[in-house]
């Protein structure tokens, strides 16, 4: 039996995050998933993508601290979480799920 195989590559989303919008609908499509590691590991790559330096400076952690907390396997506290969501422009805001 002949299989073809198909390479896949990786996507870089960093360098399409590029503006408020796009960052939005990557993280709304985010927190659709109820998967804490998913959720920090893309809030890595919009932190990433606004320069982690940056980011460390606004939020008063090291590029370590951010890059271990926003990891797949990252824990980060709730404080660095709504840190660095504010520092790229975004808040947390609970709503009623509706069943």
């Amino acid at each position: 039996m002949n299989e073809k195989t198909e390479k896949l590559y990786e996507y870089n989303f960093e360098e399409y995050l590029d503006n408020a919008e796009a960052i939005e609908i990557f993280l709304q499509d985010a927190f659709e998933t109820n998967d804490s590691g998913y959720i920090e590991n893309s809030i890595g790559v919009v932190t990433k993508s606004k320069g982690m330096a940056d980011i460390a400076r606004k939020t008063g952690l090291s590029r370590e601290q951010l890059y271990k907390s926003l990891s797949q396997k990252g824990n980060p506290t709730l404080k660095t979480f709504l840190s660095v969501l504010s520092s790229v422009g975004f808040e947390i805001t609970p709503q009623r799920r509706m069943e």
